[in-house]
């Protein structure tokens, strides 16, 4: 009950910054910014910087292998790397998440690139992040909301959304989809809830009639959702797509009344450390002020983002154009005068999808310097030398030639990893 009272307090907090405009106030948010550096005294690795006395872009940038070297002494709970490992990896065996620490949650995420992280959630920060789910993501309902929430592993984080009016169903990315088709049909979930790749195996198995449920919302998560695949979707559902951006660092943003992901900039500070000349492209670089369990401060992602200017619902916070993918994944390689040239994963998934309409499915694998492996799925057999010539013309134009492109007969995507068709596997 003091669990859901909690939800509730910080769900009317929400409403009430809204409606006064204070959640877009910079005083106010520079009161929230004086708290959370006083309450990070609490933290034996950021009390070492004097951050109540410090300014905060005096503070150390943090990169996941710091922050995970660093586990010990920046969480404030007294929890060891050791301990908290042993009762994640325990979970991810057992496939049994309800384990805690105290009232601490922890969770694994392995990330995009394999690189595990641990966090720590605690019960008033899992009632802050329900709140917040509710009212911008889930939505205020007076019937009851099924929601089906596809993960590689289940967490206190998520089942606390949980409610009499919120029912939260966990479906195991590791179990084989074809299992969880008549559960979902059973259920008829309100909101369905995955990553992209598996949203369009679920779409073809609602075209060929395995699939009959109509939620009223579904949102993608984890993965880069690409212009072709939300069409797909979209098309197949009869229904807008929504996003959610977030990780194990937290709830990062979500989409607006026009499908435009929106930074939670009123609980989030934003910095950009831009990754071209141009300055439209950058790593965001976020600090949680939620966050008082495992203090998040000056993180910097390796997404790549392209800011959006000016959306159309007029929210005041960081709008988001697209997000690319990873800087691992941007595609290095030698011109015809040695000379290394940077090509970004966009630029090389729209030519291969403007090549050919008719291309379902693609992979793009760097593997050295001058070897690429090429997948297109296609019904016809002549989509693989359009979108190779295509490929070829566009980087011709950053004068690279002799590229040995390798055709891939098949590119297999293991359910419960994120999908990325754009890799650079060249160290």
């Amino acid at each position: 009950m003091y669990f859901k009272i909690k939800i509730i307090y910080f769900l009317i907090k929400i409403k009430l910054e809204r409606l006064t405009g204070l959640y877009s106030s910079v005083w106010y948010k520079k009161m929230k910014v004086f708290f959370f550096l006083k309450s990070l005294k609490s933290s034996a690795f950021y009390n070492y910087f004097s951050v109540y006395n410090s300014n905060f872009d005096e503070l150390p940038i943090m990169s996941k292998s710091l922050f995970m070297e660093n586990f010990d002494t920046i969480n404030t709970c007294g929890i060891s790397y050791k301990q908290a490992s042993g009762i994640a990896e325990n979970a991810e065996h057992s496939r049994d998440f309800s384990p805690m620490i105290k009232d601490i949650a922890v969770g694994l995420s392995t990330g995009t690139s394999g690189n595990r992280g641990l966090f720590l959630v605690s019960e008033t920060e899992r009632a802050n992040w329900v709140a917040y789910m509710i009212d911008r993501v889930i939505g205020f309902s007076l019937k009851k909301v099924e929601v089906a929430f596809f993960l590689r592993a289940n967490n206190k984080l998520y089942e606390s959304a949980k409610s009499k009016k919120v029912s939260f169903n966990f479906f195991d990315l590791f179990e084989k989809l074809d299992s969880h088709i008549e559960r979902l049909n059973n259920l008829q979930p309100t909101i369905l809830i995955a990553q992209p790749s598996l949203l369009m195996l679920l779409s073809k198995k609602k075209v060929n009639g395995e699939l009959r449920i109509n939620p009223k919302k579904i949102i993608s998560v984890a993965e880069v959702l690409t212009n072709e695949d939300r069409s797909y979707i979209e098309k197949t559902f009869q229904i807008k797509l929504a996003e959610v951006y977030q990780c194990t660092e937290g709830f990062l943003a979500s989409t607006c009344s026009e499908g435009t992901l929106h930074f939670n900039e009123d609980f989030l500070i934003i910095e950009k450390k831009y990754i071209d000349e141009e300055k439209t492209r950058f790593h965001p670089i976020i600090t949680d002020l939620l966050r008082k369990s495992q203090p998040v401060v000056r993180y910097e992602l390796n997404d790549i983002i392209t800011e959006k200017k000016n959306c159309k619902c007029g929210s005041p916070f960081l709008a988001i154009e697209r997000i690319e993918g990873r800087s691992d994944d941007i595609i290095v390689l030698k011109d015809n005068h040695s000379k290394e040239v940077c090509i970004f994963p966009d630029i090389i998934r729209r030519t291969i999808v403007l090549s050919d309409e008719r291309i379902e499915d693609y992979a793009f694998i760097q593997k050295d310097d001058k070897t690429i492996h090429l997948y297109i799925k296609s019904n016809f057999e002549e989509s693989y030398l359009i979108a190779k010539t295509a490929l070829i013309e566009r980087l011709t134009r950053y004068n690279i030639i002799d590229l040995n492109i390798v055709n891939l007969d098949e590119h297999k995507h293991k359910i419960g990893a994120k999908k990325r068709r754009i890799q650079n596997e060249y160290k």
